[in-house]
């Protein structure tokens, strides 16, 4: 039997092929001008949600990439920082040396104790330093909190925490990007790190106790608790006994001036004449703010010494303060290798996030980009099967009897 073609049927199939022709040629157009083979999930199902996956990826491996950038800006902040509160212990180490010599005066030794209050308010200044977010860096937590206070007796108080702000820099790694006030301003031992010497108030002569040094820590440890105290007193000018909390009892000793008095694992030493009745402390080491080592310094030069008595207990107090700054140093030095500590973290991690970033893009790039000389080729074909239908469609358009029966 016959199949009949009418004229609007022709006419429609011809016209429905040019458009998807047409249709073809502009998908192809699109991908060539994007560069990718995937336009819709319908081109490739299974390849879009690969694809999907990849820019998740991508996308929070940049994430982690811009936390490390930006720990990187807090922790090379915070070493500048604290290399200016280097800078600033060791003038105040220099000044303290200077007024601790025989050869000033009361008036010099006031002097000094005024750069030394400008040494520290600066220090004041750094401790309360701010990031570029204006955040401070010492506060803990407490970032948009002033951390460091000084009221109106003189004493700073501490309005952060001891807590550390962490950013996450891989999936499975996080870097610290600040420390607390606590630790580097508060929590710093006083004396020598293991014990503290010190005069008691209403001496009359004119000893002095130095810092002292250990001998056999494993002794100290062993035998004194932190809340153990020893008392050196003296029963005579020449002699002394030591006596401790803890029910340590040794003496009478003979003293001599400048000879070393070893007891507990410890060493001291007590230069000059002690009167009888004169006492000097030996503690274990506690917590003491670098403010009050400055202010304790400051203090100290103000009194200015002026008669033996005096001049005893300034040389106690600034050897005392000497200790302490050297402590204060130890722990900046402690906080700075640990902030190296980080930076190099952060590179090694910079590098291996750059290459996850390589490797990602790598297979995205396998996935979804075009194959451009296929592209081409095949926008030549279709092309060339566009010419053909409309050149069909105009060869089909003179297929009527009208134009036989003229």
């Amino acid at each position: 039997m016959p199949v009949r073609l009418s004229t609007p049927q022709m006419f429609r199939q011809g016209t429905n092929a040019i458009l998807d022709a047409q249709l073809r040629i502009g998908r192809t157009s699109l991908q060539v001008s994007t560069g990718k083979r995937i336009l819709s999930p319908a081109d490739d199902p299974s390849g879009a949600v690969q694809s999907l996956e990849v820019s998740n990826a991508l996308a929070i491996n940049g994430q982690f990439t811009r936390n490390a950038d930006l720990a990187r800006q807090k922790l090379s902040y915070e070493e500048t920082v604290m290399q200016s509160i280097q800078d600033n212990i060791q003038r105040v180490r220099e000044l303290i040396i200077q007024g601790n010599n025989d050869s000033q005066t009361p008036e010099t030794r006031r002097h000094i104790a005024a750069e030394l209050r400008q040494r520290y308010d600066e220090l004041l200044q750094l401790a309360n330093s701010r990031d570029a977010n204006g955040e401070y860096i010492f506060a803990g937590y407490q970032s948009d909190t002033q951390p460091f206070v000084r009221s109106p007796s003189g004493v700073v108080n501490y309005a952060g925490d001891d807590r550390q702000r962490f950013v996450q820099i891989s999936p499975v790694r996080q870097v610290a990007v600040g420390d607390s006030g606590q630790e580097v301003f508060l929590d710093i031992p006083n004396g020598n790190g293991t014990f503290v010497t010190g005069t008691v108030a209403g001496n009359t002569g004119s000893g002095s106790i130095t810092t002292g040094t250990v001998v056999d820590l494993a002794t100290w440890q062993a035998t004194t608790a932190p809340t153990d105290s020893y008392t050196i007193s003296f029963t005579a000018p020449d002699t002394f006994v030591i006596t401790g909390t803890n029910g340590y009892n040794s003496g009478p000793l003979a003293y001599q001036s400048g000879a070393d008095i070893q007891f507990q694992g410890i060493s001291v030493r007590i230069d000059g004449q002690p009167a009888t009745g004169d006492s000097f402390t030996v503690a274990p080491s506690s917590p003491e703010s670098l403010f009050e080592t400055y202010r304790l310094a400051i203090s100290t030069l103000e009194q200015g010494g002026g008669n033996p008595t005096a001049s005893a207990v300034l040389h106690t107090d600034l050897g005392r303060v000497l200790e302490q700054l050297d402590q204060g140093q130890l722990r900046m030095n402690d906080i700075r290798a640990r902030i190296g500590a980080r930076l190099n973290a952060l590179d090694t991690q910079a590098d291996i996030n750059s290459g996850l970033d390589l490797q990602l893009r790598t297979v995205q790039s396998a996935i979804q980009d075009l194959d451009y000389a296929e592209a081409i080729s095949r926008f030549q074909q279709q092309m060339t099967g566009l010419q053909a239908a409309q050149q069909t469609f105009i060869k089909i358009q003179g297929l009527s009897l009208f134009n036989f029966i003229r």
